[in-house]
């Protein structure tokens, strides 16, 4: 695990935003300016609900976490070749990228055929650049923003995508055409990101300026309601968080509400830095102001005690958590279930599970993949074995994953013949083995000629697993 990652952060279960549709409607020309747009906001909205997905997508409350789990989007050039991204294929080479800025920037009034012509596929990655330019460039990108739609439905529920046009309107100034855009993508309950707004980041160290900016924005995601002033707040002190201008963060929680998971934002960080007395200050903020603590709250502080070895201070603050009447979850027992691995105390691991169920709590796979591994690692081969039996009968949900996990780690230290053992135990009882692990050990038995006859035994075996499963 990289330095400056806590555990929790690894294991937080953030929803992913991103959907997908668009009707393939047909744009019509315009013209827009290159510092703005003279569409009318009423055409935006005509233009924006005919490329819209009639399908509902998933609904995301504003008190969830969810807006975390976003894809890492943007590239240099030489990054912008044939691939695959979010599985849609983009071949927006270098040259035909650069061909789409400059036709952007020309703003001629057949530019959407211009675009046609080009012929590039479209993908988060490839329509994030070309964002990145315009935005950083001050350029309107409302007319390919637009043919982007007409052209790739996947992409017009994408978060980060949405967020891009967001940033190029703020950057631009143009507030109008801002809400209009919101107001859409509540109504279809698309949520917003902390690339929203990056035009607040580059308005220099004017703090007056900066907050003005800022009450200006919070009142257009108050008047848009919906998943993108829920989300908008959030990505808001998440971004300002992530720059360390944690002033700007209380600023904008100051002018909204101060709910946990905005508190949470800034104990992650904390705890990410390493900061624990100002963490456990913002626990005592919380409370004042009638916040209460979750377990999410008490969990980044928990991982990060733990990975800086302080085992003993965040025992202490578990015991605190029960005091306090708020319930560890799976989670909280993981944490320290690994981190007593990586410290080689197996016997407080195995006390930590034995606390996880006597409170009614089932261990996540990640739990079993902890205890596997730390037996495995530590040498004690004959204990992870034992370990994968004794759960497969309590969890049988989790005992084809963790046999798999077994064999796949005998597997890469080389002992081929252990692994192999372990995937006829597993076929034995029923259960089938992960495909790539068995595909992988199959290579490695038919490229030798002795192995040969076990290879067919092993394809007999998966092959009945097969065709039992699918009678």
């Amino acid at each position: 695990m990289s330095n400056g990652t806590t555990f929790a952060d690894k294991n937080s279960e953030f929803e992913n935003l991103d959907g997908d549709g668009s009707d393939d409607s047909q744009l019509t020309k315009r013209s827009v300016d290159g510092f703005g747009s003279n569409v009318s906001p009423k055409q935006i909205r005509e233009n924006i609900e005919l490329i819209r997905n009639d399908e509902d997508e998933t609904m995301v409350s504003d008190e969830t976490n969810g807006f975390e789990n976003l894809d890492s989007v943007g590239s240099d050039d030489s990054q912008m070749k044939k691939r695959k991204v979010d599985g849609v294929e983009s071949n927006a080479i270098p040259k035909q990228f650069s061909k789409i800025v400059e036709l952007i920037r020309s703003n001629e009034n057949d530019l959407e055929s211009k675009l046609n012509v080009i012929g590039a596929s479209l993908s988060v990655r490839s329509v994030s650049e070309v964002f990145r330019v315009l935005n950083l460039a001050r350029v309107s990108g409302l007319r390919y923003f637009e043919w982007v739609l007409g052209r790739n439905r996947q992409l017009y529920y994408n978060a980060d995508v949405c967020s891009l046009i967001i940033d190029n309107c703020g950057r631009l100034d143009d507030y109008e055409t801002m809400i209009c855009l919101l107001k859409n993508f509540s109504t279809h309950r698309i949520c917003l990101t902390e690339k929203a707004f990056g035009f607040l980041l580059v308005l220099g160290s004017n703090k007056d300026l900066v907050k003005g900016s800022i009450e200006r924005v919070i009142n257009v995601l108050n008047e848009a309601g919906g998943s993108c002033r829920g989300s908008g707040i959030w990505a808001l002190i998440k971004m300002f968080v992530s720059q360390d201008s944690f002033e700007m963060a209380e600023f904008v929680m100051g002018k909204t509400e101060r709910k946990v998971s905005y508190y949470n934002i800034f104990i992650r960080e904390k705890c990410r830095k390493c900061h624990f007395e100002e963490a456990l200050g913002m626990l005592e903020e919380m409370r004042q102001f009638g916040c209460e603590p979750n377990v999410t709250t008490y969990n980044y502080l928990l991982s990060s005690l733990c990975k800086n070895e302080r085992l003993a201070e965040a025992c202490s603050v578990l015991e605190e958590i029960q005091e306090k009447g708020c319930h560890p979850d799976a989670l909280t027992f993981e944490i320290f279930i690994y981190y007593s691995y990586r410290l080689g105390k197996i016997d407080s691991a195995v006390q930590f599970l034995d606390r996880m169920v006597s409170v009614g709590l089932e261990p996540r796979p990640q739990t079993h993949a902890a205890f596997i591994k730390g037996y495995f690692n530590l040498g004690k081969y004959e204990e992870a074995h034992q370990y994968v039996i004794d759960t497969g009968v309590k969890y049988e949900h989790s005992s084809n994953m963790n046999y798999s996990l077994l064999a796949s780690l005998h597997e890469r230290e080389g002992k081929l013949s252990v692994a192999i053992d372990i995937l006829i135990e597993m076929m034995d009882k029923g259960l089938k083995p992960q495909f790539s692990l068995y595909r992988r050990i199959l290579k490695r038995l038919q490229n030798s000629s002795q192995a040969r006859s076990v290879a067919r035994d092993l394809v007999g075996r998966f092959s009945r697993l097969r065709s039992e499963s699918s009678e």
